[in-house]
């Protein structure tokens, strides 16, 4: 069975530019008109940070230094150009 978005796609790529513009527009429209929790939301393609992540991760071992500045070694020019 072809999915819908498919056909879609199919159909408009028989169509000529002017066309296709139309399909476009129509579909803008119609996404204007969807409550904004039907449409992809903005914050899904923002992005995250490493910690937010691996969140859970941090603190998970046991037995290493709780943070790698105790060794002063890995702080030695940081910062410096």
């Amino acid at each position: 069975m072809v999915r819908v978005e498919e056909q879609i796609i199919e159909a408009v790529r028989t169509l000529p530019p002017a066309k296709q513009q139309e399909v476009l527009d129509f579909a803008e429209f119609l996404q204007a008109k969807l409550p904004a929790s039907q449409t992809e939301s903005k914050e899904a393609n923002e992005s995250v940070s490493a910690l937010a992540v691996a969140g859970e991760l941090v603190g998970c071992l046991e037995g290493g230094p709780p943070d790698l500045s105790v060794n002063k070694k890995y702080l030695e020019g940081f910062g410096n150009s």
